[in-house]
């Protein structure tokens, strides 16, 4: 029985790629392109991975491993074998459960909302490889295994993003993911060079032993770990590589719900996750400030958007930065927390975008919107509930994970002091920035009359397949399914069965909480609970407030506030202009080179080659002259020569003995007269 159990994950595994397999190939054989097919698989999908979370209270951690490849014996690292497996822990089993939940709702939602695309069952065939990929980096248990997955996952959001690629803003947005992400990816491959080399395995274990050894310290083990982290970077759109989730937002929206806000984009919160107990002190500092930055200026830029999906992509982007914020101040447990809640209330969010969208004929801009509480009650509710959570409203799953971070935030403002205390200030301006723009969302889109009355009079609730999957997510934002108590997580099964880990460096001088014991950093933590409780209701009540008040009640007239500050909203509404600076020193820099790259390929390198080749031929028309002229002259002459004499010869030759005699007579006459005379 315990060996079948862990035998399930590679079957979990597997099941997506079962269905990408039967969808490429035999697809179109299918009633309805076989979206029944894939549907069907991730449900079960889900169903097995609840078991294996629920086994993990009976087994506890373990792993399956064989070999995958042996270079055999190096004098510094010794053999060199390495094997390939899963881990199942409390962080892979709750994200199996996270991915597979979200996956299968995303199909069943994409079963109407796609259904009259050409490319129907590409698209779900596209789902699955996505789902496998993204699985495959959850369960690898080496950190070479999660790259070859991590880049799969690229592969996948690369085809789903672009998946309209007869449209050159779906080709663009496809390109620019890849691009970005290919930066972040290469410091990835510098940190897992680094550990290979000074580690010589590839295993978490083998990595975490090795480092709690002292066999990878110092500026090595900082290094290492900032490497590492770049890939998070990426790959969670992080600042500086942030800037190509908004424009993922060309693909599909259910594509949109599943890599952009649940799953994807939290692989790089997952590795975070993964090696946080050998990060060092510096290299959490670094992550740290990374993403309170990127929660604060996402947060800023959602604030004036007008297309519904590009706030929720900015949003995205600031809550990921929230979760690595929180892990970098040493909120292990919070910050892995705050993915799970998020993974579900941003799922609905997206989705719900979906069938407004749907419902709205494919219009985007908020600004055409308005009062269509009345025409899609359901998608207006959950939608609410949704925003009650991601905006840490209590009773809502949002509220006990944000919560927890402020108040980790706080600790570590505490303990550290000085310039460290700009982290909790910027992340509980965040929360009340995300409570405005969210419910400017709301407002602008479902309440008020209708701008754009053609529109309006068409639209309507979404079918049942579109709203059953937004009515499931918006019961997870409740607080109810992770705890009982509705302003404390600590007592619920999520913290109970991820727990915070002892650092590997703990006791080591730092600027975390592995400069105390755990246990003291957690009563900070636990101390500074209530003062974050109140700040951030205060805060997050009068976002709320304030986007009542502007939008709603229309107390301030926001077009003349925008135009009072004109610069400051200017520099909102373009994103901070990060597009533009990034064309003038990445894009322009290198489309300059490439083509100072071209003309010096063309006139100089083609330039040589095709000299050399001019050369070549001018030598070789002259050795064909000098060969027809002087050496087949002279070869000709000698013999017209030889010829010549054998004409004049022949003439002697006539066969008759008599003249032969005659000639012999007239010789020796002739010298006889010749030897006289001399």
């Amino acid at each position: 029985m315990e060996f079948a159990l862990h035998k399930l994950p590679l079957v979990v595994l597997l099941i997506p790629m079962f269905s990408f397999l039967v969808l490429s190939f035999f697809g179109k054989k299918l009633p309805r392109g076989g979206d029944w097919f894939g549907t069907t698989l991730l449900f079960i999908n889900l169903g097995i991975s609840l078991f294996i979370l629920y086994s993990l209270t009976v087994l506890g951690k373990y792993e399956f491993n064989v070999e995958w490849f042996n270079l055999g014996e190096n004098k510094v690292l010794g053999l060199q074998s390495f094997s390939a497996g899963f881990q199942i822990d409390a962080l892979t089993g709750v994200m199996l459960v996270v991915v597979n939940a979200i996956s299968s709702l995303v199909h069943l939602f994409s079963i109407k909302y796609m259904e009259n695309d050409t490319k129907y069952t590409r698209y779900f065939a596209f789902l699955g490889l996505f789902t496998f990929s993204m699985l495959g980096l959850i369960l690898g248990n080496s950190i070479v295994l999660m790259y070859v997955f991590w880049e799969l996952v690229g592969v996948s959001s690369y085809l789903l993003i672009g998946f309209w690629y007869e449209k050159p803003a779906p080709q663009e947005a496809a390109k620019k993911a890849f691009i970005v992400n290919r930066v972040g990816d290469a410091g990835f491959l510098l940190g897992i060079l680094i550990i290979f080399l000074t580690l010589g395995t590839f295993t978490f274990g083998g990595i975490f032993e090795g480092v709690e050894a002292g066999k990878l310290s110092g500026g090595m083990l900082t290094a290492a770990g900032i490497l590492l982290f770049c890939g998070a970077v990426g790959k969670s759109a992080q600042f500086p590589l942030h800037v190509w989730l908004p424009d993922a937002m060309e693909g599909p929206t259910p594509v949109s719900a599943l890599i952009h806000a649940a799953t994807m984009v939290a692989a790089g919160v997952y590795l975070v996750a993964r090696i946080f107990v050998m990060l060092s002190a510096d290299a959490l500092t670094v992550i740290t400030y990374i993403g309170v930055i990127t929660a604060f200026i996402s947060a800023t830029i959602a604030l004036t958007q007008n297309d519904i999906k590009k706030v929720l992509a900015y949003s995205t982007i600031s809550q990921l930065g929230y979760m690595i914020m929180a892990i970098g101040v040493g909120a292990y447990s919070f910050g892995f927390f705050h993915l799970v809640t998020h993974a579900f209330f941003k799922a609905c969010l997206f989705l719900t975008a979906g069938s407004v969208i749907y419902g709205m004929h494919h219009v985007q801009d908020i600004r055409e919107m308005g009062g269509l509480k009345k025409k899609m009650p359901v998608t207006f509710y959950t939608f609410l509930m949704a925003t009650l959570a991601i905006s840490g409203v209590p009773l809502t799953s949002g509220f006990l994970s944000k919560d927890s971070i402020l108040a980790a935030t706080l600790a570590f403002g505490s303990i550290n002091g000085g310039f460290n205390y700009i982290v909790p200030v910027l992340a509980f301006l965040v929360a009340g920035l995300t409570a405005f723009y969210m419910f400017r969302l709301l407002i602008i889109t479902f309440l008020g009359e209708p701008k754009n009355k053609e529109k309006y009079d068409h639209c309507h609730e979404s079918p049942k397949q579109m709203t059953i999957p937004l009515i499931v997510l918006a019961v997870l934002s409740f607080f109810g399914f992770f705890s009982f108590n509705p302003l404390n997580a600590d007592g619920g099964w999520f913290l109970k069965l991820v727990k915070m880990p002892e650092h590997l460096l703990a006791g080591t001088h730092g600027l975390f909480y592995h400069i105390l014991p755990l246990e003291e950093y957690m009563e900070h933590i636990h101390h500074a609970h209530m003062t974050a409780m109140v700040l951030s209701l205060a805060i997050s009540g009068l976002g709320i407030l304030t986007a009542f008040t502007f939008y709603y009640w229309k107390k301030v007239n926001v077009d003349k506030l925008a135009d009072s500050i004109k610069p400051l909203y200017n520099f909102s509404l373009n994103k901070w202009y990060f597009d533009e600076l990034y064309d003038i020193i990445a894009v322009n820099f290198t489309m300059t080179l490439s083509k100072i790259s071209a003309w010096f390929d063309g006139k100089v390198i083609d330039g040589v080659v095709n000299g050399a080749a001019s050369i070549t031929r001018s030598f070789s028309k002259f050795n064909g002259l000098f060969d027809n002229i002087v050496v087949d002259g002279l070869v000709n002459l000698t013999g017209g020569i030889v010829g010549a004499f054998g004409l004049i010869f022949r003439k002697f030759q006539t066969g008759k003995i008599q003249t032969y005699i005659a000639f012999l007579v007239f010789g020796i006459l002739l010298m006889y007269f010749i030897f006289r005379v001399f």
